[in-house]
Order: C-alpha cells, then sequence, then structure tokens
C-alpha cells in the first residue's frame, strides 16, 4: 500500500479510502467487521463515514458499526485515520443539522460517542451551509480542536469558490482551515474539473471523490446490466443515454485486460490532487477487487483514450466555456 500525504498537511493516508455508507443498509454488521479488518490487513488506514449513514434520523446507525469494531481494541483505532462528517439531519429540532456553532458541537460530541473514540481525526462539513457565517463556524472547529475532539477539517461537497473563502476566513485567525474536500467524481462525472480541482491545488487541499464507479456504470455495467441495483430504473436510464460510451470503456478495458471498476480507480489515482478515492464495498470479494486497482498504471496514451470517450466539461474554467 503506498500512503500520501493529506493535503498540505503531514498525515499520511492510504491510496484508497474504505467508505461505509453500505455498512446497515446493505452490509450486516458482523461482515462490515470483517471488510474493516481486512482494508486494514491490506494497508487501507483511511476510513470514512459519516452521522448520517444508516439512513435512519438521529440513530447514527454505521458510526455504531464502526464503533464497535473500534471497540474490540487491537489497536484499531491507533492504525486508522477516522473521518466522519457533520451537517446532516439528526434530529426534528430546528438546531438538529446544517453547521451552527450548536449543532457543531452536539454532533461532533454524539459522533464521538457512538464511534467509541476520544477524538476524529478529520471532520468534514458534509456540505455548505449558506446560514451560518465563516466566523461561526471557524471558531467552533478551533474549539473542538483545542478541546482534542478533532485534528483537521475536511469540506464535502463545496463549490470552488465556497473553498475559497473558507480559506480566506481561516488564515486571518491563524487557522489551518480545510485540508481535503470530499466531492462526486468519476470518469462520467467531471464537473469539479472546472473550478474544485483549481481550488484544492491552489489552496492545498486532496480531494477524496467519492461514487468513483458512478453508481456502477463504470463498474462493466454492460456485462452486468441485470444485477442487484444495478436494474433500478436510475441506472437503466444511465446505461440507455451513455450506451456508445460504456461500450468503447469496456472494449478498452478488455484491450489491456482490466476490469473496468479497477481502471475506473486508476484513472482517478492517476491525478496527483487525489489522495484517496472512496471505496464503498458491500463484500470481501468487492474489497480485494479494489485493492487491484493500485497495480495499474495507466499510460499517457491510455488516459488520452480514457479523456476521448468519457470528456470532461473542457478542463479549467473560464477557459472550459470561454477563451
Amino acid at each position: 500500500m503506498e500512503f500520501v500525504n493529506l493535503g498540505r498537511t503531514g498525515l499520511k493516508v492510504s491510496r484508497l479510502c474504505l467508505g461505509t455508507m453500505n455498512f446497515g443498509p446493505l452490509t450486516d454488521e458482523t461482515t462490515s467487521h470483517v471488510i474493516m479488518d481486512d482494508a486494514l490487513e491490506n494497508g487501507i488506514n483511511f476510513f470514512d463515514t459519516a452521522n448520517v449513514y444508516g439512513w435512519k434520523t438521529g440513530e447514527g446507525i454505521t458510526e455504531k458499526i464502526v464503533g464497535r469494531w473500534i471497540a474490540q481494541g487491537g489497536s484499531r483505532r491507533e492504525h486508522i485515520v477516522l473521518a466522519t462528517k457533520v451537517y446532516g439531519k439528526m434530529g426534528e429540532g430546528p438546531n438538529d443539522h446544517r453547521l451552527s456553532a450548536y449543532h457543531i458541537r452536539k454532533s461532533c460530541e454524539d459522533s464521538l460517542q457512538r464511534l467509541q473514540t476520544d477524538h476524529i481525526d478529520l471532520y468534514q462539513m458534509h456540505h455548505i451551509d449558506r446560514e451560518t457565517p465563516w466566523e461561526e463556524i471557524w471558531q467552533a472547529m478551533e474549539l473542538l480542536l483545542q478541546q482534542g475532539k478533532i485534528l483537521y477539517v475536511g469540506s464535502s461537497n463545496f463549490a470552488g469558490w465556497q473553498i475559497a473563502q473558507a480559506q480566506c476566513t481561516a488564515k486571518p485567525r491563524n487557522f489551518l482551515g480545510l485540508v481535503s474536500e470530499q466531492s462526486i467524481y468519476n470518469l462520467n462525472n467531471r464537473m469539479v474539473e472546472m473550478e474544485v480541482i483549481p481550488s484544492c491545488t491552489s489552496f492545498g487541499l486532496s480531494l477524496i471523490p467519492y461514487s468513483p464507479l458512478g453508481g456502477g456504470l463504470l463498474a462493466g455495467a454492460l456485462e452486468k446490466g441485470e444485477d442487484g441495483r444495478r436494474a433500478s430504473e436510475r441506472i437503466q436510464n444511465a446505461h440507455e443515454k451513455h450506451q456508445n460510451q460504456l461500450r468503447s470503456y469496456e472494449n478498452f478495458c478488455r484491450e489491456i485486460s482490466q476490469e473496468p471498476a479497477n481502471v475506473a480507480l486508476a484513472w482517478l489515482l492517476h491525478n496527483p490532487v487525489v489522495a484517496a478515492p472512496i471505496i464503498g464495498p458491500r463484500t470481501q470479494e468487492q474489497l480485494n477487487s479494489s485493492l487491484k486497482s493500485l497495480d495499474i498504471i495507466l499510460t499517457d496514451e491510455q488516459i488520452v483514450r480514457l479523456n476521448e470517450i468519457w470528456p470532461g466539461p473542457g478542463g479549467e474554467a473560464p477557459e472550459a466555456y470561454a477563451w
């Protein structure tokens, strides 16, 4: 396993991040624990979760599963970089969501309890809060840092200008600010190339891509179109819309004798701003398959081919849409 610095920090994270969103809703607790053990054994030290995962308001089901895994001991907690998130609805009260100092404090305390740990390594804002001023957000995060309850702060689903705004309000406070941005990014969805990735590069953030396989679209969709969730109406519509691209893509993957899912991950890993794509295995087999992507080194010619099949928005802004 290779490790890279998370943004401009000295923190080292594995090139793949274990996403836990399926733990609870799609993967039972026993299997989830086995997957986490296997991930750690294979060198994955970066684990990502969120207080809303499990999708039952206020219950934090997935965090509890991760917490019970940590509680088994064996230095599990000491060997992982643990990331979770704040913003989502965790109750019916008016202050049970978003990024007020009130909610940030309570959410952090609740996550710590569910995760059965005394600190969170990367505390991520799950979405931008247009109603809360940055002075309030940074004051709350600074206090958590001073108390030793968090170490680093990240964002998720931020626009490029919002990353810039966050950093420009953190700097006068002598606060490190954001160190990472977690955003949707894959061969089929490349909008972050316009402004989010340039912002990350400029301000020293790592990009942590989620949905690296496009909801299964890039995992051999034509061959597996009838399997599991790929048979959903949404995925079937995506298949129809991108059928010609998928055919070209899967033919390309056969030419280089690699699984489509692993090629999609390798393409992300080729980008220097990407620290670790988030993989969300539902089974041990899916985890083991994803690890193979680390051994794929795409040539410049192969990158060109992939960009031809899956063209992005046209590069960085403003050249993507102007001169």
